[in-house]
């Protein structure tokens, strides 16, 4: 009696944590659906409104969607590739190279986590200026290519998932340490690198501040900032600037669709390894 009970309020509560998560995505497919001044009524209708394709047209009109999306999708994957290439080498370098200054370049990293991103971006850009990069996807793409949470978490994840007995293993029979990282380490990895590189594309994708201080040309706007020529200068068009939110978000549930298998596989796979 009492394991059934513990199963019903089980499901109780995961059905709550699936309409909580879910909600939001609805609610705003509702207002992407509405004029203007409907979405100001309360209480507010919960039920679809009629122009929903009206506005999807008006901000592939009013925007340069898909070229944004193209820039976006460049930008997201080629840094992505590029933190997990070197988060992972040296995030193993980390956990299982013993090194001169290991502990305090860790500790150095570390400490590196704790500024906030806002005070970087003056000195971040006086660099960008005089390296001639401002207004170049190289000043969106190369400073984010190794970041101290990805080093950090691979860190981890290699102390405790490659045992050194393997790294002996492979040392004894020849191999070099890229080729260890290679061969052994980067298949052990993987989950690891799955979560990162997820948790990387969405931060690339999403991100609004440092494209908005570094592009200059619409043409190369992102998808975060092509949405911003919705907005007018006197009023906002709250639907019209949703239906654009809304766009710019499902092309991250699809990869996270197609790839979620995947994901959970790795993760299952490496929880048996270890």
């Amino acid at each position: 009696m009492g394991s059934k009970l513990f199963r019903i309020v089980t499901r109780v509560f995961l059905l709550i944590g699936v309409f909580l998560s879910i909600f939001p995505f609805y609610w705003m497919i509702i207002m992407a659906s509405k004029q203007n001044s409907e979405i100001y009524k309360t209480p507010p209708s919960l039920t679809l409104g009629s122009e929903l394709i009206n506005n999807i047209r008006t901000v592939f009109e009013e925007t340069s969607f898909f070229n944004s999306l193209l820039n976006t999708l460049f930008i997201a994957i080629t840094s992505t590739i590029l933190i997990l290439f070197f988060d992972s080498l040296a995030g193993f370098a980390f956990a299982k190279l013993k090194f001169k200054g290991k502990t305090f370049l860790f500790t150095f990293l570390l400490g590196t986590m704790m500024i906030p991103g806002q005070l970087n971006i003056i000195p971040s850009f006086y660099l960008m200026d005089m390296l001639g990069w401002v207004g170049t996807y190289k000043a969106l793409i190369i400073p984010s290519m190794a970041n101290a949470f990805g080093i950090f978490w691979i860190k981890q994840y290699c102390t405790d998932a490659i045992p050194d007995s393997l790294l002996e293993s492979a040392k004894l029979d020849g191999c070099t340490v890229f080729k260890t990282y290679y061969k052994i380490a980067v298949p052990i990895m993987k989950p690891a690198m799955a979560f990162l590189a997820l948790y990387s594309f969405m931060g690339a994708w999403n991100d609004y501040m440092w494209p908005l201080i570094i592009l200059n040309d619409e043409a190369k706007y992102t998808l975060m900032l092509a949405l911003t020529q919705l907005q007018g200068l006197y009023s906002v068009n709250y639907p019209l600037v949703i239906t654009g939110t809304l766009l710019a978000t499902l092309p991250l549930l699809l990869i996270f669709l197609i790839f979620s298998k995947q994901l959970i596989a790795g993760i299952t796979d490496g929880a048996v390894k270890q």
